[in-house]
C-alpha cells in the first residue's frame, strides 16, 4: 500500500524578521495620475538570516492568496483576499495574516490614494537590509531595489484598496 504525505509547512513569522513598508507615489503608465505604491520588505534579520526571508514570504503570501511573479491580483474588484489598508491620520496600516505594519505616508501619496482609492501593493520576498526604520530611504536606494527585475519578479503584486475610517 503506498500513501502519500501532504505535509504543509507551518509558518514561522520569525523567519522574516524585521518587516518594514514603505509608501511613495509616481507615475503610472496608463494615464497621468499619479499612483501610490506601497512596498513591504524584509530586512532579513530573522531567524535563518536572509536565505530564510524568501521560502518565509512566499509560504506567507500563499496563505494570503497572493501570488508571486509579476502579474498582479485586482484585490479592488475581488474581496477574497485577507490583506486589508486602512489609512487614517497620515498613516497606512497593513494587516495580512499573521503580521501588521503601519508607516507614515506622505501628502502626495495620500492624494493619489484620494484619487484612485487604491495603491500598488508589492510584497517583496527578498530582504532589503539597507532599508532600515527610522533612516531616511533616498529616491535612488528606492529606485534601484523597486526598479530591481529580479525583486521584481520575485515579489507579489497586488491592486489593494484602501479603507478609511469615517
Amino acid at each position: 500500500m503506498t500513501t502519500t504525505s501532504g505535509a504543509v509547512r507551518a509558518y514561522h513569522p520569525a523567519q522574516l524578521g524585521t518587516l518594514a513598508v514603505i509608501a511613495w507615489s509616481g507615475e503610472h503608465p496608463d494615464d497621468e495620475r499619479d499612483m501610490p505604491f506601497l512596498l513591504a520588505y524584509s530586512l532579513g534579520d530573522g531567524s535563518g538570516g536572509p536565505e530564510a526571508v524568501e521560502p518565509a514570504a512566499r509560504q506567507l503570501l500563499g496563505q494570503a492568496g497572493l501570488r508571486v511573479g509579476t502579474e498582479y491580483v485586482d484585490a479592488v474588484r475581488a474581496d477574497a483576499l485577507p490583506i486589508t489598508l486602512l489609512v487614517e491620520a497620515g498613516q497606512a496600516v497593513l494587516t495580512m495574516p499573521h503580521l501588521s505594519a503601519q508607516c507614515a505616508v506622505p501628502p502626495e501619496w495620500l492624494t493619489a490614494v484620494g484619487e484612485r482609492g487604491h495603491v500598488y501593493f508589492l510584497f517583496a520576498t527578498r530582504p532589503w537590509p539597507q532599508a532600515t526604520p527610522g533612516v531616511p530611504v533616498t529616491d535612488e536606494m528606492l529606485r534601484d531595489f523597486v526598479g530591481d527585475e529580479e525583486m521584481l519578479s520575485t515579489a507579489a503584486h497586488c491592486l489593494l484598496p484602501v479603507r478609511q475610517l469615517r
